[in-house]
């Protein structure tokens, strides 16, 4: 079975995007793990499925999947780059662009300089919304063995987020830390983790461990997350803020019903065929 897909990027976080608006989506999760391997399939943070969407008020159907296969909520970046995809592929003529996701609808919208601004919708502080076993506050403390007592904010994004202040995101261990909360039994399907550097009102740095991933050069979700706790935290503008992540920078603002508005680039980088049956993998 010989597979079309285009390779593409936002601020670093790289993916495969598959349309599949004409014929049915049916890689198996161990087809999209190899697909997602760095040496031995094409290589990929996340792998984007475009589908047509069933519902009256959205054009598309937006699915998303880790490189191990899993399937997941949300990403900010892959929404960028799914925006420029079917623009460019002239798949809708819509300057505003509804898309169903697994928690509810997202509008994108490709800009005249050719940013993509993504309506990420309300945050919810809500634990439940995580899930995080834990009663509502602002920010949280967790004891853990090798590191102490970790203070954050927890949102989500349409995925689960948590963000923790560090004096320098250069010496921050993003590894070891991330290790150890994505995996922590509080987060029963597990929990992204941003690590935030406040350098002044409206502008910070960020490193965000994934679940399922690693350290990404960026995570669209996750620096909505950061911003939109460090706003609630009063360092932040109440209005508009720039966070740099190891890819390059996004902005954001919040509109009338606080819905976080994203803004950043999307970049194409190249398009490919592959022979999935070349993968070693039976199919579904």
């Amino acid at each position: 079975m010989m597979l079309a897909f285009s390779k593409m990027h936002g601020l670093g976080n790289d993916f495969v995007v598959i349309d599949a608006t004409q014929n049915a989506f049916n890689l198996s999760q161990a087809q999209m793990a190899q697909l997602g391997h760095r040496q031995f399939g094409v290589g990929f943070d996340q792998l984007l499925v475009i589908e047509r969407s069933e519902r009256a008020d959205c054009e598309f159907k937006y699915r998303i999947f880790n490189a191990d296969g899993s399937e997941v909520e949300h990403c900010g970046n892959g929404a960028r780059c799914f925006a420029k995809y079917v623009v460019d592929h002239q798949l809708t003529q819509s300057a505003k662009i509804p898309v169903e996701t697994k928690k509810g609808q997202m509008v994108l919208r490709v800009l005249p300089d050719g940013q993509v601004e993504v309506d990420m919708g309300p945050p919810n502080f809500s634990p439940e919304s995580l899930p995080f076993e834990a009663t509502l506050h602002d920010r949280y403390q967790l004891a853990l063995p090798d590191f102490g007592t970790v203070t954050f904010g927890a949102v989500s994004m349409g995925n689960p987020h948590i963000t923790l202040l560090v004096d320098d995101v250069e010496t921050a261990d993003v590894s070891g830390l991330g290790r150890a909360l994505v995996a922590h039994s509080v987060f029963p399907n597990g929990v992204n983790v941003g690590f935030l550097q406040i350098v002044d009102q409206q502008f910070g740095r960020l490193r965000v461990f994934e679940r399922g991933v690693g350290e990404t050069l960026a995570c669209g979700t996750g620096a909505c997350a950061a911003a939109t706790i460090a706003r609630a935290w009063g360092l932040f503008d109440a209005n508009c803020t720039t966070l740099e992540l190891l890819g390059g920078r996004l902005r954001f603002a919040w509109d009338e019903n606080d819905h976080v508005l994203m803004t950043g680039p999307a970049t194409h980088v190249f398009d490919g065929v592959i022979d999935l049956d070349g993968l070693g993998v039976p199919s579904r």
